[in-house]
């Protein structure tokens, strides 16, 4: 998603709407989005994506460390 924002930024065309990356990211998609920010070059300049990203990052593998765990 961040390659085809930033292919759609780069075209002057419609966006991908921030809420929807942050959506992606919580459905499980974080890694990704970490990912996509640092190959593309996207979004790294905003700082609610530099830290919001990683931080949905460990929140889930938190939340995964306390699924096994039970």
């Amino acid at each position: 998603m961040m390659g085809i924002d930033k292919q759609k930024a780069i075209k002057k065309r419609w966006r991908i709407r921030e809420s929807t990356l942050f959506l992606i990211a919580l459905i499980g998609g974080s890694f990704g989005s970490i990912l996509g920010m640092r190959v593309f070059h996207h979004k790294t300049k905003h700082w609610y994506f530099v830290c919001g990203m990683p931080l949905i990052f460990i929140l889930q593998i938190v939340m995964f460390i306390i699924m096994i765990r039970k």
